[in-house]
């Protein structure tokens, strides 16, 4: 497709609505493979998969504003062969977030941002040697994630928020908030909040990453995930959960571990470490109404050997389950930590069972449990006001005090005499963070963007059945070809069209001999090359 199609549809419709334009909006619909700089005077739209490879680095000024597009359910993907440096600061933070107008945003209204690296994961091929791995509704080698270089960096995330993100494209596979694949040591995450996601907030697949002052704020399923043999590194976090929200599919936990999705012991373990989080649940009191599907304030499996210090939960539905004779093995032996955490007002049981009972009764772990409602023990400022949140400990409140930092795992950590992620005074949310980002302009959407999003390239109905349709308004009469592969890379069919100008064009593809699941529908012509995903469900 040529180059000026966008463009010059955009000039044309313009003309039609009368807008300016000068009106800083830029459309992103092609991989990144030469160094590029996005600056906060202009908006960017996202169209499809976007790709950042080849040695390039994206480079995204502080307070700029990245939108994902809804029909395109676009995503930014960092490959091993490319580079973010996403540097924003807390009076200007960087966002990505739907480009759907505020309050009508929603979960899934784009796929989020992924990154993949060269750092270890404890895949294994047939021969039983060291793997890569692609990424969950991911086809191709730019998916890819694994290696073996544990000092890889993949840029910086810095004061970065993310939004309305993530997708559940098949069983046991969903795109997440952010998504980590083998990101190495040398990589910066810090101050980054990961707002109202479809699927789990943060997800490590393996690799050594560090991370510090992170936020998970209303995800729909886990909040912390971590396995492919994740070993790094991450202080200072918070975990809010809205009580109407819980993952039908599944179980909505704050933390998930397990070394691998089958429990294997390759190496290297799923050993990462977590010190002072502050976990909010959604039960208030102990007879608030929440979703019956929320699980686990840590839910700790499939042999896993995370560890987690100096951390507060309260409000959850249950506190520790610590699941499977693999995990239960490595807590006994010390492989897995869980010390030095208070668990106050849980709305159902503190332990799973009679292993995570004793586990949370053995002075040698000192965990405190308080019962009551949620915050009746911990005495925090305000957990459960949405329109004035303070998670900061009161006078009085147990978390000023008790933290430990003499395990030898918490050797690079910095040392805190209060347990969760505040003290009683400084605040690290100020200025960067937001609650309420569906009432948030950005920006709004204007008659641009809406030309855009509503007239470009549309595929219809999404879930499809036996047809699905993709239409074009075409202000160029242009050649393109358009193939559909699945998620295994497989050609579904493949066809060519000539785009009339002026016209909607209207291109069928007979859809009864597809499987349920995720489709890919690739668009490239002179100059353009992008995905559309679309499904297929019956």
């Amino acid at each position: 497709m040529n180059k000026t199609f966008l463009r010059n549809f955009l000039l044309c419709s313009l003309a039609a609505v009368g807008v300016s334009a000068s009106a800083a909006t830029v459309n992103v619909n092609a991989s990144i493979t030469t160094s590029t700089t996005w600056t906060k005077n202009n908006v960017y739209i996202l169209f499809g998969d976007i790709f950042v490879k080849d040695g390039a680095t994206l480079t995204i000024q502080e307070g700029t504003v990245i939108k994902g597009n809804k029909q395109s359910l676009s995503r930014l993907v960092i490959t091993k062969t490319g580079k973010i440096n996403a540097n924003g600061t807390a009076a200007e933070p960087i966002v990505f977030t739907s480009n759907e107008a505020a309050g009508n945003r929603k979960r899934a209204d784009w796929a989020g941002l992924a990154i993949c690296g060269s750092a270890p994961i404890n895949q294994k091929n047939a021969q039983g040697n060291p793997d890569i791995k692609t990424l969950e509704c991911g086809v191709g080698t730019e998916y890819e994630y694994g290696g073996n270089n544990a000092d890889d960096s993949s840029g910086v995330l810095r004061y970065v928020r993310i939004e309305y993100a993530g997708y559940v494209c098949g069983a046991n596979a969903e795109l997440n908030s952010l998504t980590l694949g083998g990101v190495g040591r040398k990589t910066v995450i810090s101050h980054v909040q990961v707002s109202y996601g479809q699927d789990d907030g943060i997800e490590f697949f393996g690799g050594n990453v560090n991370a510090d002052h992170i936020v998970s704020y209303g995800s729909r399923d886990d909040d912390m995930d971590t396995d492919d043999g994740f070993s790094g590194k991450v202080q200072f976090g918070l975990i809010v959960r809205v009580d109407t929200i819980a993952d039908q599919g599944d179980i909505s936990n704050a933390f998930e571990s397990d070394n691998d999705p089958n429990g294997t012991y390759n190496k290297p373990n799923t050993g990462g470490v977590f010190s002072n989080f502050t976990i909010v649940g959604p039960a208030k009191t102990t007879t608030s109404t929440i979703d019956a599907k929320y699980g686990w304030a840590f839910r700790l499996r499939r042999n896993t050997a995370l560890n987690v210090f100096n951390t507060i939960v309260l409000g959850y539905k249950d506190g520790l389950r610590i699941e499977g004779t693999g995990a239960q093995n490595k807590a006994t032996n010390d492989t897995l930590e869980f010390e030095h955490n208070i668990i106050a007002g849980c709305a159902g049981n503190y332990a799973y069972a009679a292993f995570d009972t004793a586990y949370l009764a053995n002075a040698a772990h000192d965990i405190r449990v308080y019962g009551g409602n949620a915050n009746d023990s911990l005495k925090l400022a305000a957990p459960y006001t949405p329109s004035a949140y303070d998670f900061r400990p009161g006078a009085g409140s147990p978390a000023l005090t008790g933290g430990t930092f003499t395990n030898i795992k918490l050797a690079d950590f910095a040392p805190t005499t209060y347990v969760g992620a505040f003290d009683g005074t400084n605040n690290w949310l100020d200025s960067w963070t937001n609650f309420s980002p569906q009432t948030t302009p950005y920006a709004a959407p204007n008659a641009i963007e809406d030309v855009v999003t509503g007239s470009v390239i549309n595929v219809y109905p999404s879930p499809a059945s036996d047809k699905v349709t993709l239409a074009i308004d075409a202000a160029d009469a242009v050649d393109i070809t358009i193939t559909v592969i699945d998620l295994n890379g497989k050609v579904m069919e493949a066809t060519a069209a000539s785009l009339v100008s002026g016209k909607n064009n209207n291109i069928q593809f007979n859809t009864s001999g597809y499987a349920n699941g995720v489709y890919f529908m690739n668009l490239r012509g002179n100059g353009f090359d992008t995905n559309i995903r679309f499904f297929v469900a019956r």
